[in-house]
Parts: C-alpha cells; structure tokens; sequence
C-alpha cells in the first residue's frame, strides 16, 4: 500500500516538472522569436534594409516627406519606435526624406479643377484630396483655396490640398394642378415662379353621338379656335404632383 502510494507521488511529481519544463521550453521559443526593433532613422534604404533583414524584419518605405534635417534619400521616420521588441517577420514601416523642399508653391486660386491640377503637376508636385464646396456668387469647377498656400516653406509633403466650387443642385418643386384653371391665371402663376411657359394648344372640340345608347365623343368638323386667357385647361405637361426643377417648361391644353 505504502509502495502504491509512494508511487502515485513519484508520478505526480515527474508530471509536474515536466509541466513546468514544458512552459518554460514555450516561452523560451517565443521569446527567442522577438527581437529589437533597430534604430533606422538616418539610414540609407539599403542599410536600413540590411539592418531589418538582418533580424529577420521586413521594411516598407510607405511615404516620403520635405526635410530640412534629414538629407534627401534617408529614413526620416519609423514604426515601431526603435527598442520595441516584436516577433520576427514584422514589418517596419518607415518614411523617407525627400531633403529640402526645392519647389515653389504655386498659387492655383481663382484657376479652373483641371488647370490647377496641370499647374501643380507641371511641377513635380501632387493633388492630395480634393474637396468640394457649393457658394453663392462663384462659378463651379473654381479653385478657393489651397494647402499649403502659394510661396508656403517648410512644406512636408509634395502634395496639395485643393477646395473647388461645386455646382449647385437644382431646386426641386412638385407641379401644382391646374386642370380646370384659365389659362391667364395659370400662365402668370406660372411665370410668376421663375417657370417657362410652353406650347399651349386647343384640343379639337368633339360632337355625342350616342353608340347603342351610350354617348360617345366624335371628332367634330368644326375647327378649333385660338386660345385665350379665358380658355380652360383641360391638360398640363409635366403633370400634377411632378417634381420638377427650377426653370422648368409648363405646356397646356385648353379648351
């Protein structure tokens, strides 16, 4: 009994340190895959590449900035910050300097989207983000504003941000009904709201004639008169409840 118990100790012990042996082995393999992220500000790509590989890092060059500090062609920024412990195979983000800014900004205000676009591009420069923007009293497709401004130092990036006027969306309005309305008093409504007055016609007066003793309309042979304000609208084009936009035509029938 004594021997059996004994044993089962024995047993329990071995497991435990085996336990134990085993997380100790997993966190040294984990461990053993991290590594220093290694100071690349300064560097040359090449050397910043070899430095990376190296610890078995990859490096992507992913901007590139002005810097009146960093010569043109070196690594100006990273990330991660050196000194942070990742695993191996972890991609080391970087920015690479283009050196002073050696163009002039030019000043593309007041100048049509694609002119000021042919301007900035004419100078090794970039259109960043575009924004558009509806104002009164300015014509669309016209540049505000700029960033950076005209003549502006110390530019960080090669790229410039434009502000354009955009075109102003047409006001909508539902067409009133005005079957049954004179045409005078129709018309000057009309016209009254900023809209164009179409064609106006006569619909051809008919005659009843009664078919198996339903009345039926005929065409008549008399011809039909001139329109009037007093004429009666029988009809409209765009209908009642249309939505229309501002300037829109109106056309009538009358009666």
């Amino acid at each position: 009994m004594k021997s059996a118990i004994r044993f089962a100790l024995l047993a329990l012990v071995l497991l435990v340190v085996a336990m134990v042996s085993g997380l100790t082995a997993m966190q040294l393999a984990i461990h053993g895959q991290e590594v220093a992220v290694p100071p690349l500000v300064g560097l040359a790509p090449n050397e910043a590449e070899r430095e990376a590989s190296g610890l078995g890092l990859q490096l992507s060059i992913e901007r590139q900035y002005y810097s009146q500090q960093i010569p043109e062609g070196r690594i100006m920024s990273q990330l991660p910050m050196p000194g942070t412990k990742v695993r191996r195979g972890w991609q080391v983000r970087v920015a690479q300097s283009l050196g002073p800014t050696r163009v002039a900004i030019p000043d593309v205000t007041g100048q049509s989207e694609h002119a000021a676009e042919l301007n900035i591009r004419r100078r090794g420069l970039e259109v960043a983000s575009m924004a558009e923007v509806e104002t009164d009293g300015v014509p669309p497709d016209q540049v505000l504003a700029q960033n950076p401004p005209a003549k502006a130092d110390q530019v960080l990036a090669p790229k410039i941000s434009l502000l354009v006027t955009a075109a102003a969306e047409p006001q909508e309005f539902v067409m009133p009904n005005f079957v049954g309305q004179s045409l005078g008093n129709a018309s000057k409504a009309v016209q009254d709201a900023k809209f164009k007055l179409g064609n106006v016609t006569v619909a051809a007066p008919v005659a009843v004639d009664i078919v198996n003793g339903t009345p039926a309309p005929v065409p008549s042979s008399t011809p039909p008169g001139d329109a009037t304000p007093a004429s009666v609208i029988v009809s409209q084009n765009p209908g009642a409840g249309q939505k229309i936009v501002a300037g829109a035509t109106v056309s009538f029938e009358v009666k």
